[in-house]
């Protein structure tokens, strides 16, 4: 076995279960993971720069192929049902087994990075995976180490990704091939069968939205935040495509983060170091920071080219309209850094109403803005999820429903708790229609 690249020399991926695998690349530069993505003819360079790949049969998540094990860790703790699956602990081994023994003879590529820009409430995160643009995106996604910091990084979370590999659903009672299984005992996650690079990004999020509010006091959010001049911070709740990348990259306002946020004593911090935008219809006019980041170092997802050229035409969404691109957030010009702000003045609801009623915008009262949060009325937008082609009325629960494994109540009661310390307004936005529904309204 062969072993390339930046590790902490007391580790070996044999302590995971790992034998008999042909060459570990640990810690590899973007650059690097850019280059192997195109010699192994797993991608192209667009003129931007930016790396292009396909996610192949998954251009979204697959929440009801996501699965928690019930043990005695998460039995009483996690909010059951058709959002958080459970998966029997005794056939966590032999999947797991089934997984390594898959990566027999393979090359794979080991990513360190940690999450919370907080160092306080830091996670640090190791992904393994067969794909050099999957450890990118971690790279990307993820908060940096520094390179003398990978020499003694410690684990505390292991992502195993093998988006080529599908088990048998029968034998785990799954309900197909396809699988992302989280361990909280065993702090591990598990995922096979799909190449959709979300998966990784929103495992960690949901480990971090059952740890953070138990054990830290924290409220996670799925929220983008951002900082005027007079350093007042404003968050945006919504699901993923109702804009809140858009709105938090405002160029006259310093970015926080655009997805996923945790709120302490001491203020609101990005859990990520990067940009997760969806990219279709996207123009430089329109939403110049998102466009601008577009270059060497971010990785585009299922996008094609104008005919002939290496041009992206962003308005081509013949493979989905779930076409995203990953950046770290030192693209956007107004990042701050680190990405922390104080107790947020202003909170916005964004929901993407589908049938066109309600206003532009709203100012809530404390009994509504909890109604809202705990009803999260939206629509889910085309190719955020597989199967979804137009807008679909939904009710996701603290805006992200599928990413929060705890009883909805605790989130929507921390929140009101420092809505009310910090005496923050609260508005409720609609990104969607206005004057009729879909299809009809503008």
């Amino acid at each position: 076995m062969q072993e390339t690249g930046i590790k902490n020399p007391k580790h070996n991926l044999s302590d995971y279960g790992f034998k008999n695998l042909s060459i570990i690349n640990w810690n590899w530069s973007q650059d690097q993971l850019i280059d192997q993505t195109v010699i192994k003819s797993m991608g192209q360079i667009a003129d931007s720069g930016a790396l292009t790949v396909d996610t192949g049969e998954f251009t979204g998540r697959a929440p009801k192929d996501k699965y928690i094990v019930k043990d005695t860790v998460t039995e009483n703790t996690i909010y059951w049902g058709e959002v958080n699956q459970p998966f029997e602990e005794k056939n966590f081994q032999p999947l797991l087994d089934e997984l390594l023994n898959y990566f027999d003879g393979k090359e794979v590529y080991v990513k360190d990075s940690f999450a919370c820009a907080d160092p306080n409430y830091r996670l640090n995160v190791r992904v393994i995976t067969e794909l050099p643009w999957a450890a990118m995106f971690a790279g990307n996604m993820f908060l940096r180490p520094k390179q003398e910091e990978l020499k003694t990084i410690e684990p505390d979370w292991i992502i195993v990704h093998a988006p080529t590999y599908k088990t048998d659903p029968k034998k785990y009672g799954i309900r197909s091939g396809n699988f992302a299984v989280l361990n909280f005992t065993r702090k591990m996650i598990i995922i096979g069968g799909t190449a959709y690079t979300g998966e990784i990004k929103k495992g960690i999020f949901t480990v971090l939205n059952y740890v953070l509010p138990q054990d830290k006091g924290v409220l996670a959010m799925h929220c983008s935040a951002n900082i005027g001049k007079e350093k007042d911070t404003a968050i945006f709740f919504g699901l993923s495509g109702t804009g809140k990348t858009t709105l938090s990259a405002d160029p006259d306002r310093g970015l926080i983060g655009d997805d996923e946020h945790g709120w302490s004593d001491e203020g609101v911090f990005n859990f990520e170091g990067g940009c997760y935008a969806k990219c279709v219809n996207l123009s430089e006019e329109k939403e110049p920071e998102i466009f601008r980041a577009i270059k060497h170092g971010s990785l585009l997802e299922n996008i094609r080219f104008v005919p002939g050229t290496k041009t992206v035409n962003y308005d081509d969404i013949s493979v989905t309209e779930n076409t995203r691109v990953s950046y770290p957030l030192d693209f956007i010009a107004n990042a701050v850094e680190p990405s922390i702000g104080k107790h947020p003045e202003n909170i916005f609801f964004l929901t993407c109403d589908a049938f066109g009623v309600l206003p532009p915008i709203s100012k809530l009262t404390e009994g509504q803005a909890m109604y809202w949060f705990l009803s999260g009325y939206t629509a889910k937008v085309a190719g955020t999820e597989a199967g979804i082609t137009e807008p679909k009325t939904t009710f996701s629960t603290c805006f992200g429903a599928p990413f929060f494994p705890l009883d909805p109540n605790k989130y929507a009661g921390m929140l009101a708790e420092k809505m009310r310390k910090h005496k923050a307004n609260v508005w409720l936005v609609n990104t969607g229609w206005s004057g009729g529904g879909y299809g009809v309204g503008s």
